[in-house]
């Protein structure tokens, strides 16, 4: 082959290598020989006002130390980004030979923004680019948001509801946000925000705050199902949350006597008997009742019948309570703390007991003062006129 065909050769090789195209699988780029990026995750999927960040690595590929200036490209119109490394931001790096630095890149999503894909990249400028990719998931809008991960609660009507709620502020301003409930009558709801009570709430753009959502019915309210609408606005933004009570009913119970009456007398160390009445005043089933009493010391009460199965809304269980008294005790007056007690509600009765002393005592007494009296006389109507 003659000279000038070999320089031929070489220079179609030479052209060959500078398009990219190198014979015998031999692969060439400006990345061999110098700084390449690489990011694990090249596509991301996001809602709108999200903050991504990436962990990228700058990899020198060659034997000397090489520096590149460091820049994104390409990224959409109101996107932001922020590029660091060891804690600086950066816009050059410097890798050592066969090393790698690591960089930080966070890109801010607008929260007005509309769904779709959307691509940039990086850029170590004179050597190679890592395209990123976006997928922003859903139409984005400066709004508010207002949301539990709980809004069904069940439980009986003297029980108050607590729910957890969050209140996000996706506007780009600071607001203050009126909460209030649309509740019914009879119905108590209050708000508590960092534990303090509140109605209303200062909240950063694109920030969240808690709010704790206390809820009381009336006592006395039917069971059944009830929406407590909740809203949360501004003059420009507004956000409304609908709470589920389930009422199962009310739980209340009355202790007494058929008369009303809740006092007797009873002699030292004997003993009475006394009706009682058991009165579910509320609107849910008791159920498992519990007689118990407290008394002073060496007294007893018996209970006919001890416990009680289960009393019906608006109904009333019969009951005997037998009261023993000490036969120590002195005359006056003690209390017996009689308790009907349910695993949801109890009712107590202070019943008054007034111990009195056996009359055959008192016949006996009388009888001793007149005997002395007539002895009395006697000695008057006998020694008197010496």
């Amino acid at each position: 082959m003659s000279i000038r065909a070999i320089k031929l050769v070489q220079l179609f090789l030479l052209v060959l290598v500078l398009l990219g195209f190198t014979p015998l699988g031999f692969h060439y780029t400006g990345a061999a020989q110098g700084i390449s990026l690489y990011t694990p995750y090249t596509e991301i999927s996001v809602p709108p006002g999200e903050s991504i960040e990436y962990s990228i690595k700058a990899i020198n590929n060659s034997g000397s130390i090489k520096t590149a200036a460091i820049e994104v490209s390409g990224l959409p119109e109101g996107w932001t980004y922020e590029l660091k490394s060891g804690g600086w931001s950066i816009g050059e790096i410097s890798v050592l030979p066969r090393e790698q630095e690591t960089l930080s890149l966070n890109v801010d999503v607008p929260l007005k923004v509309d769904k779709g894909t959307y691509h940039f990249q990086v850029l170590a400028k004179g050597y190679g680019r890592l395209p990123l990719t976006v997928i922003v998931s859903e139409q984005g809008t400066f709004k508010t948001e207002f949301s539990t991960a709980q809004p069904n609660m069940e439980g009986a009507a003297n029980s108050k509801f607590t729910y957890a709620s969050t209140l996000y502020n996706r506007t780009g301003d600071d607001q203050v946000y009126a909460i209030r409930a649309q509740s019914l009558p009879g119905w108590n709801v209050t708000f508590k925000a960092d534990y303090k009570q509140v109605s209303s709430v200062k909240i950063a753009a694109n920030t969240k705050k808690d709010i704790t959502i206390e809820v009381d019915p009336p006592d006395q309210i039917k069971s059944g199902k009830y929406e407590i609408p909740i809203m949360a606005g501004t003059n420009t933004t507004s956000a409304r949350l609908t709470l589920e009570v389930v009422v199962t009913g009310s739980y209340s119970l009355e202790l007494t006597t058929p008369t009303g009456l809740l006092s007797t007398a009873i002699t030292a160390g004997g003993r009475k008997r006394i009706e009682l009445a058991v009165k579910n005043t509320g609107s849910a089933t008791l159920k498992n009742l519990d007689m118990q009493f407290s008394a002073p010391t060496d007294w007893d009460v018996i209970f006919e019948p001890k416990k009680i199965e289960q009393i019906e809304p608006g109904k009333a269980a019969q009951v005997f309570a037998t009261i023993q008294v000490s036969n120590k005790a002195i005359v006056g007056d003690y209390v017996a703390n009689l308790e009907a007690k349910a695993p949801e509600v109890s009712s107590k009765a202070a019943f008054r007991v007034a111990v009195k002393t056996f009359w055959l005592w008192g016949w006996l007494g009388i009888l001793i003062i007149l005997a002395a009296l007539g002895g009395v006389y006697y000695l008057i109507r006998k020694y008197g006129r010496r």
